[in-house]
């Protein structure tokens, strides 16, 4: 991976919007992405001093200059949420052939962490439909064209008390709420790079199947948990059969921004784009991977498909 020589792109800096809540913010980061009308739209997580979560666009022509929404984005229907919400966060946006957006975030409630579905055509309003998941799941990313996700049960708990996962599972639905597991993805690798693990943006049909773009934990080091990004190749007709996955990770905290902030040494990919609209992407495609730099600002780093596929395939 090849970090963009204006990183990172978005900062807190950056948020200079009249919104009373949105005037001096805190952090910007884990943004979702996808093509919008042409271009590169980012949805990005924004906390203010009040520690309060906003979803807030940003769109770009080129992938690196982003021009930022001047309102948050209005989440309607929440009251078909049964539980208090405390924080909506980490969207990840899959894209229909109609022009229309799906969306899967965190969603933090006093019943615990469900997957929230919204849909949207324009990112200005976004549409809650309802919970998605049972409590303790994250890093729901949806296929395109297909009624399947990968997602990850929170199941273990680490220090602090907090939950994680160390697998991701394949589930299907017949009405974006509902799923039902199908088969394990892969699991964390104990002693390595990725011991926990979930999908960062939504796998990308390719021409040698789906490539997948997920987040490892080192948790083996005292003083601090080690965030990285690591790529993995999957069968377009069953892809949680894995064809191959990378014993390297793609992207690391090296720079200052990514080694210092919130959350210390923590790349988190979030957003994939290709610069081309074609449904199956060609070995020569150019993806703008956009990530989470230490929880506090935004990074992008870009390489082709066929290099994430080789990096997938090396040994």
């Amino acid at each position: 991976m090849r970090r963009h020589l204006k990183n990172p792109v978005i900062t807190r800096r950056d948020i200079k919007l009249k919104h009373p809540a949105l005037q001096d913010v805190s952090s910007v980061f884990n943004p979702g992405g996808v093509r919008h009308e042409g271009k590169f739209l980012l949805l990005l997580r924004v906390q203010n001093r009040a520690r309060e979560t906003f979803l807030l666009p940003a769109i770009s022509h080129n992938g690196v200059d982003f021009d930022i929404y001047e309102e948050p984005t209005i989440i309607k229907n929440l009251e078909r949420c049964p539980h208090k919400i405390y924080h909506i966060y980490d969207a990840r946006i899959t894209a229909d052939k109609a022009g229309f957006y799906h969306i899967f975030a965190a969603m933090d409630t006093d019943k615990g962490c469900f997957l929230g579905y919204f849909t949207s055509k324009d990112f200005i309003e976004v549409d809650f439909i309802g919970l998605a998941s049972k409590p303790d799941v994250r890093n729901g990313v949806l296929l395109p064209g297909r009624n399947i996700r990968f997602e990850r049960p929170n199941e273990e708990r680490v220090s602090g008390g907090v939950k994680s996962g160390v697998r991701i599972i394949c589930s299907k639905s017949d009405n974006m709420l509902e799923w039902e597991e199908i088969g394990e993805v892969f699991s964390g690798r104990p002693h390595y790079w990725d011991e926990l693990i979930g999908s960062g943006p939504p796998p990308l049909l390719t021409e040698e199947g789906w490539l997948h773009i997920y987040h490892g934990v080192a948790t083996h080091f005292g003083s601090s948990n080690i965030y990285q990004a690591g790529v993995s190749l999957h069968e377009a007709e069953r892809p949680w059969i894995t064809i191959a996955r990378g014993r390297y990770n793609i992207l690391e905290p090296r720079e200052d921004y990514e080694l210092l902030g919130q959350v210390p040494n923590v790349v988190f990919p979030s957003a994939a784009i290709p610069h081309s609209e074609d449904e199956i992407l060609d070995n020569n495609c150019v993806i703008n991977i956009y990530y989470g730099a230490a929880d506090t600002c935004v990074g992008l780093a870009m390489a082709t498909v066929g290099e994430l596929i080789a990096h997938a395939k090396a040994k």
